[in-house]
């Protein structure tokens, strides 16, 4: 993705002031201009932080400050900064654990174009996030500013949800002669409406709602002394505090309809060719998805392109190509009949809708219009001109999200055409590589259930205290469609978002299943630590299909133990219970996570049946100071006494290790044993000797 070449801020951590300096020109080399800071220290860097930074390259070590002190201090401080980790040499698995430590990407010191590639790319992600907050920031005023619009409107505009008024805004109250807008909220929209045309108000709002009326309706309204008024009432489909509803603008009828409607019909055209425009064919859009949705009425729209536009444009000049574009859209007009709406979308553009059509259904009439066009001679001022055009179809049905996305779908489609006269229908399975190629974390999790392309790790867990299994925690990853390791922290969140958790906990499951009865099958004792997400845990139907799993695969049951964390045990309490008592029933273990957090903990573990309980990792961390060391210790000891097997993970150093052994642990996990592998290959017997 191309990025702006504005000046970078960058953040050095490296002891070489000539290494640093050389830094600092390989990026102004590339054509970044550069203000650098190297830092001298963790107090430096916390000084340095009160302004804004952009990046942040450390080398493979320092004596300033640790490269993961760095990270950790920008972590503490809640800055948005890219950490990228150089190494030294080729070593993947110092690659691997800076990437798990949380730095956004580590590659070999000396790559020096690589280097320049991975800044330019988490510059341009950095810049995305950046624009994403102020769009927030912009849609929160512009929603504040709508309010205070409508709120000062001279139009009489009300919304209405199942024919209740939830919101009028001043001219709407002062038009049926109320004091107070909050005397409109819950009325019926119908007690506004004279009595004699009540009925037919009904039938009007019925046929709107199914998707077969007009928006607009001419009555008698009804004030609240009961003086009787003529009203126009325009309808259109709303949103309103993310409420489906609809929006109402009432005008009293006047003398000067007829001219009111001659404008309404200017405003909807474009001046060129006489279609319609595109702000009128987006109204038309949307109320055709509505039918869609609500009725299952689907339609099809054809984004229609004219190829070498610019070209034309330089040949024929701006009155040439009006005049092609007038016969165009006869040509349209002659061959689009019935109910087809046709509009200039653009410049280049032209846009069909095809109500009652799908896009199979519509193929075959726009490959008849690509015919014509390739046989009609244009007439341009005596000069013969000849186009082509590339037409993108998507389709408008019954799980179309929103318009303006089938306009994106079908746009898409004819940007992807290079052919002259062609067509090409939009395929979902092309829109999911699309959407993954764009960096959509949902789309990737998507693609990654299809395809079975997720990759499952293994880490092990080694007993303290002597045990005959060997154990392994299962961890899930996943790679982008450029084959680089999306954080689990972030495609995890939005499987969450999009309802796609449980699948993904299924999927583990079962390659977790086979690859452990494959690894059983060759003499080896296993468990597994399997995942299991806060939607599991409210997932009723997953011990009878876990019952089953277990049956097909002829493994013991007790050869997985499932792992959830203590802040969804506690979120889902209730579940949870449910949960471990059925697990217990089919023998398998339970492990709880991250355990130690709460402010009560050991009061989540009265309702569960709990085997074993990981302390939460923040517990390891600075095990040098004694009061640390016996925090720890009493935790410990009152899981003990629960008769809880106790796992400590993140154990990094081997004075970490010395201090959990005389704390009496059960099992520990880390890199200073081994990191996540494909394999499950760790050799447990050493710890033995």
């Amino acid at each position: 993705m191309a990025i702006e070449k504005k000046t970078i801020r960058l953040l050095i951590l490296e002891d070489s002031q000539n290494e640093a300096e050389r830094l600092v020109s390989l990026f102004r080399n590339a054509g970044r201009a550069t203000r650098v800071h190297r830092i001298l220290s963790n107090d430096d860097l916390v000084e340095s932080l009160q302004q804004s930074w952009d990046m942040l390259v450390a080398a493979p070590s320092s004596e300033l400050l640790a490269p993961l002190e760095a990270l950790n201090t920008l972590r503490r401080q809640s800055k948005d900064i890219p950490f990228i980790q150089l190494v030294q040499g080729n070593d993947s698995d110092l690659i691997t654990e800076a990437l798990a430590l949380g730095a956004q990407d580590a590659l070999p010191q000396g790559e020096d174009e690589r280097l320049v590639l991975v800044a330019n790319r988490e510059l341009a992600n950095l810049e995305q996030r950046r624009g994403f907050r102020a769009a927030e920031v912009s849609l929160r005023e512009a929603e504040k500013r709508c309010q205070l619009l409508l709120d000062s409107s001279v139009d009489a505009i009300a919304y209405v949800h199942d024919g209740m008024h939830i919101y009028a805004n001043r001219a709407y109250v002062e038009l049926f002669g109320y004091d107070d807008g909050e005397e409109l909220e819950g009325m019926p929209m119908i007690d506004l409406v004279a009595s004699n045309d009540q009925a037919s108000f009904k039938d009007f709002l019925k046929n709107y709602r199914d998707g077969n009326g007009a928006g607009e309706l001419t009555c008698n309204g009804c004030k609240v002394d009961g003086q009787a008024f003529r009203a126009h009432m325009s309808f259109s489909p709303a949103t309103y505090d993310g409420e489906p509803c609809i929006q109402v603008v009432i005008r009293t009828e006047t003398d000067n309809s007829e001219l009111e409607e001659k404008l309404r019909e200017i405003s909807s055209q474009d001046l060129v060719t006489g279609l319609f425009n595109r702000a009128h064919f987006n109204e038309l859009l949307d109320a055709a998805a509505e039918r869609a949705v609500k009725s299952s009425q689907p339609s099809s729209l054809a984004y229609i392109k004219v190829d070498r536009y610019a070209n034309l444009l330089a040949e024929i000049g701006i009155a040439g190509i009006d005049l092609l574009l007038t016969d165009l859209a006869n040509l349209l007009r002659t061959h689009f009949a019935g109910d087809a709406k046709l509009a200039r979308y653009g410049d280049d553009v032209f846009s069909v809708l095809l109500p009652g059509l799908t896009p199979e259904q519509s193929e075959e009439g726009l490959h008849a219009l690509l015919k014509k066009v390739d046989s009609h001679l244009f007439d341009v001022s005596s000069r013969t001109v000849q186009i082509c055009l590339s037409i993108g179809i998507a389709g408008l049905n019954d799980t179309t999200p929103k318009a303006q996305e089938v306009v994106d779908r079908a746009h898409r489609c004819a940007d992807e055409l290079s052919n002259g006269n062609s067509l090409k229908l939009y395929d979902p399975a092309d829109e999911l590589a699309a959407a993954a190629n764009r960096g959509s974390l949902v789309a990737m999790v998507q693609q990654a259930l299809e395809n079975n392309s997720f990759r499952l790790l293994f880490q092990p867990i080694i007993s303290l205290r002597g045990d005959n299994f060997e154990h392994y925690e299962v961890l899930l990853r996943l790679l982008s469609p450029q084959g680089e390791e999306v954080p689990p922290a972030d495609f995890l969140d939005a499987a969450r978002n999009a309802g796609q958790a449980e699948k993904i906990d299924r999927w583990v499951i079962l390659n977790s299943i086979k690859l452990l009865a494959e690894h059983r099958a060759k003499g080896h004792n296993t468990r597994l630590f399997i995942h299991l997400s806060g939607a599991s845990l409210q997932d009723q139907t997953l011990l009878p299909w876990l019952s089953v799993a277990l049956k097909a695969a002829r493994l013991p049951a007790d050869a997985l133990i499932f792992q959830f964390s203590e802040p969804d045990a506690i979120a889902y309490l209730k579940q949870a219970k449910t949960l471990t008592q059925g697990l217990a029933e089919l023998h398998c273990q339970v492990a709880l996570s991250q355990f130690g957090c709460a402010l009560t903990p050991f009061n989540t573990l009265k309702h569960l049946n709990i085997d074993f309980v990981k302390v939460d990792g923040s517990f390891t961390q600075e095990l040098n100071r004694a009061e640390n060391q016996e925090t720890l210790k009493t935790l410990l000891a009152s899981l003990h006494a629960q008769a809880k097997l106790t796992i400590v993970p993140y154990v990094e150093t081997a004075s970490v290790l010395a201090t959990l052994w005389q704390a009496g642990v059960n099992y520990i996990q880390g890199y200073y044993l081994q990191g996540p592998s494909q394999a499950m290959d760790y050799d447990f017997s050493s710890d033995d000797e």
